[in-house]
């Protein structure tokens, strides 16, 4: 479960708890806000670096390759999201003794990411409800 709270009545950013683990999300500067912390886009393309990296980084263990250091920085074209186009591009920097063929495998294992095939190959149904408190 994740919960998503106003920290402050007065302003715009909310703490997120997932797991015990808790960071805050808010709206940018150009929106009115504190920018106190990533927009939920952010978080959304965030989601899908974290999950190339740690995807990658678990292929290579399990494959005993000399993989050191792993980045991937994920840009956004949201000009055509209210087209219904979301374009997000990946790059994936690898520090380590690897082969060509390795730096193959790895770049196949980024693209098979969970978070990859849920955004891409998932339909994903989303309720809605209001609670009482």
């Amino acid at each position: 479960m994740i919960t998503v709270t106003r920290i402050d009545a007065s302003g715009t950013a909310h703490r997120v708890l997932v797991r015990g683990h808790e960071f805050v999300a808010d709206m940018t500067p150009a929106e009115g806000a504190d920018n106190e912390g990533p927009d939920p886009h952010e978080i959304y393309d965030a989601a899908l670096g974290a999950c190339k990296a740690l995807t990658v980084l678990w292929f290579a263990q399990r494959k005993g390759m000399a993989l050191e250091d792993i980045e991937v920085v994920v840009t956004r074209d949201a000009s055509r999201e209210r087209e219904g186009v979301y374009r997000l591009r990946t790059a994936l920097m690898l520090g380590g003794n690897l082969s060509a063929e390795e730096r193959a495998a790895l770049l196949a294992a980024a693209e098979k990411c969970p978070v990859h095939k849920l955004m891409t190959a998932v339909t994903t149904e989303i309720e809605t409800v209001l609670v009482e408190v």
